[in-house]
């Protein structure tokens, strides 16, 4: 059992035994995590009692609730639409979200309007428009309008449409516009002709084309033969953009297909959109705050978040793997869809299982050129330093930023990690980790002042000990030009103190970088400083930062791993520090000694024949 606050214990023995959402908090009252559940007093309680089932995040959750509150729902549908508002609104650091949701565009068809037009816009309202996305990309969205319009020439001008305007716009003339403004289209046609738009943006083109060739026809047939050349051309145009899309299946197959692939705690979703039988766009999506959950959450985290803003959602929607809430979130997708049952399929053969094969392998695909695109593309780096550069007053781009996380349950195994970047590219080669050994107890605080000062020792030593044939370590030989700690106030000002001690606070910039706004502090300053949201400092920022936080959480683990293996093998009689670090170097973990023979463990010294049969059967 976690040890409690009395705040916390009075909190968790007054929990009702209702549906509904928690939300936890922690020290600067900022929100950390939102969930739901049927029951709220036994989910919120089931946090603070240690199991070996609880996974390391949910550890690292724990050790940050300050204070708990709850909101009482009337059903478990109510609560998972909560929930989801919820992380919307706030973000919360371990909740699964899709990264800079807020960013993704809309196709917006203004319905409502006499003479619709179509623009792009970043929020769904409920003004009577049809609406199409999101997509990831505001320039693949202009270029997939760049092509309607010349296939269905709306209108873009903000004039009042009466028809009886002298002359058109230059749209009219190099017809990119129908020309409702001088009557030379009238209401009924243009309105069929945006239909006709949506319907193609629905992969709908069969019924379209059909109908136009029928209209082609009967103008030749009455001589209105600029007409049916017109017609004629929208014909090839709808045509040129259909026979690159794939066929799928003839079967008028109609659903979303969505697979996953993961990395280093990134995880990158894929959805395909197949409409009768075609797939007709994909998009991608990356989450953040994916690690350590399992796919299978992930998923599921995806589709609500996905499907919560999407303009449209199909009959069917195709997942590699099965999701626990899949009925409840289908409830709530039948809902919103407003419409017949929405299902939740996993396939395990044919076209559908294909389709989630050929999703999965885009999505790694995508994953991997996302990351190496980031590695060239020397101009985003660039523009990102001098952001970081201009943001925090430094002299120069900081070509080598380094950054400090700490990892620790409870205070156990504390691990500090430091990263390096060099021209805003991970340099793996000079990453370290640092077993803290002065600090007892959870005191993240003075846990990053052991790492600084061993780090600066490091550095200083390197500088007594230059000379020609002596050979330093890459690593702390030289300075950062800006040193990150991961962490507001209380981190920067232990690194300010590890700073000032070597004499280093006038030639180390540093800061301090709050996890919930991603708010910079540095020292003698009250107010934070932040990038804007969308600039590329910001994002390299958040890289260096979850490399941190991943670095030290792979390092921690592995220390507790290595520290339970030892504790059972300091359990076996006869088994000292000398045999169990021959041990641990020779077979690695308990399945290796355990399917060694007794041979391969007598083989080491002092294990003789009934020592080892007595370790094995102590292991089992």
């Amino acid at each position: 059992m976690v040890e409690l606050s009395d705040h916390l214990q009075g909190i968790l023995a007054t929990l009702p035994l209702k549906p509904g959402c928690y939300i936890y908090k922690n020290a600067e009252n900022t929100v950390i995590y939102v969930g739901k559940a049927v029951n709220l007093r036994n989910r919120v309680r089931s946090y603070f009692h240690s199991s070996p089932d609880q996974d390391f995040k949910t550890r690292q959750l724990v050790t940050h609730i300050s204070d708990i509150e709850w909101i009482v729902v009337a059903s478990e549908l109510e609560a998972l639409i909560l929930e989801m508002n919820l992380i919307k609104k706030h973000r919360p650091r371990y909740n699964i979200r899709l990264k800079d949701d807020k960013r993704y565009p809309y196709i917006k068809v203004h319905w409502g309007d006499p003479f619709p037009k179509v623009t792009v816009t970043r929020q769904m309202v409920k003004d009577g428009s049809r609406y199409f996305g999101p997509y990831t990309s505001a320039w693949a969205v202009h270029q997939t309008l760049d092509v309607l319009r010349r296939i269905f020439p709306y209108l873009t001008c903000d004039r009042e449409i009466t028809g009886q305007d002298e002359r058109p716009c230059l749209y009219y003339d190099i017809k990119l516009c129908s020309g409702p403004c001088i009557g030379a289209i009238k209401q009924e046609p243009y309105r069929q002709m945006i239909e006709d738009l949506c319907q193609f943006l629905e992969g709908r083109t069969e019924p379209i084309v059909a109908r136009m060739q029928v209209e082609m026809q009967e103008a030749a047939e009455n001589l209105l033969f600029e007409r049916a050349a017109a017609l004629r051309d929208q014909i090839h145009a709808i045509e040129k953009v259909v026979e690159k899309q794939k066929v799928i299946s003839n079967d008028q197959l109609d659903s979303d297909v969505i697979a996953m692939a993961r990395d280093n705690g990134e995880a990158c979703v894929q959805i395909f959109f197949i409409r009768g039988g075609k797939m007709i766009g994909r998009e991608y999506f990356i989450l953040e705050g994916a690690q350590d959950e399992p796919d299978s959450e992930v998923i599921a985290e995806f589709v609500k978040q996905f499907y919560s803003e999407a303009a449209s959602i199909p009959s069917q929607v195709l997942l590699p793997q099965e999701v626990e809430e899949a009925k409840i979130i289908q409830q709530w997708m039948r809902q919103k869809r407003g419409g017949p049952k929405v299902e939740l399929i996993v396939p395990h053969e044919g076209t559908p299982q294909d389709l989630i094969q050929m999703a999965t392998e885009n999505a790694v695909e995508t994953l991997r050129s996302l990351k190496a695109q980031w590695e060239v593309d020397t101009n985003r780096q660039s523009e990102a330093l001098a952001e970081i550069q201009q943001a925090l007053k430094l002299k120069d781009p900081p070509n080598r930023i380094e950054c400090y996380d700490i990892s620790n349950t409870q205070g156990t195994a504390a691990v500090g990690s430091m990263v390096v970047f060099e021209q805003g590219v991970p340099k793996k080669s000079l990453y370290r980790r640092f077993n803290i050994q002065t600090v007892n107890g959870p005191d993240d605080f003075a846990s990053m002042e052991e790492v600084l000062t061993r780090r600066l020792r490091r550095w200083q030593s390197a500088q007594e000990n230059r000379g020609p044939g002596v050979k330093v370590d890459p690593s702390f030989a030289f300075l950062p030009d800006l040193l990150i700690v991961d962490g507001g106030k209380g981190q920067l000002g232990r690194a300010v103190t590890v700073l000032e001690r070597f004499n280093l606070l006038d030639k180390v910039p540093v800061t301090g970088l709050a996890k919930q706004q991603e708010e910079f502090f540095v020292p003698g300053k009250s107010t934070s400083i932040l990038l804007p949201r969308h600039s590329q400092g910001l994002y390299l920022v958040q890289r260096i930062r979850d490399e941190a936080h991943r670095f030290a959480i792979t390092a921690h683990r592995n220390r507790r791993s290595k520290a339970g293996l030892a504790s059972r093998l300091d359990s076996v009689p006869g088994i000292g520090p000398s045999r169990r670090k021959a041990l641990l170097q020779k077979f690695g973990s308990i399945e290796g000694i355990l399917s060694a023979s007794v041979e391969d463990l007598t083989s080491i010294k002092g294990i003789t024949e009934d020592l080892a049969l007595a370790l094995r059967a102590q292991l089992e």
